[in-house]
């Protein structure tokens, strides 16, 4: 499947969730729910956003996280591969890319508040 197919699939299944839209980035696509990136599509492979939470699930799917090579070396992400079954079941896709959201959104809070710049 293509990156555009995928996000064709994504289109169309995930109206329920929220505003969905993908944007170009890196060779690939980020993946927005509500402004919020829950995803990665690269190489035609779809990735979801995991956190401590929602990553002993993707591991009992078999799933593998997304790791690419940097000039600091190889560097392991928090986005996994989001499990076969789920992209031939509209049901278990908008499943797994809720679950993906909602880590997207717990990692989000935990964040500290960014400082803002001064005006001059």
């Amino acid at each position: 499947m293509t990156a555009q197919a995928i996000i064709r699939k994504l289109e169309t299944g995930l109206a329920p969730l929220g505003a969905f839209r993908a944007r170009p980035m890196f060779g690939g696509h980020g993946l927005y729910l509500d402004d919020l990136m829950f995803g990665l599509i690269y190489d035609a492979r779809l990735y979801l956003k995991a956190d401590e939470e929602s990553r002993p699930t993707f591991e009992r799917a078999g799933s593998e996280p997304f790791v690419y090579d940097s000039s600091k070396g190889c560097i392991t992400t928090s986005y996994w591969l989001c499990p076969p079954v789920a992209l031939k079941d509209p049901t278990k896709l908008r499943a797994w890319v809720a679950r993906a959201h909602a880590a997207a959104m717990r990692v989000k809070a935990k964040r500290k508040p960014r400082r803002k710049r001064a005006k001059f």
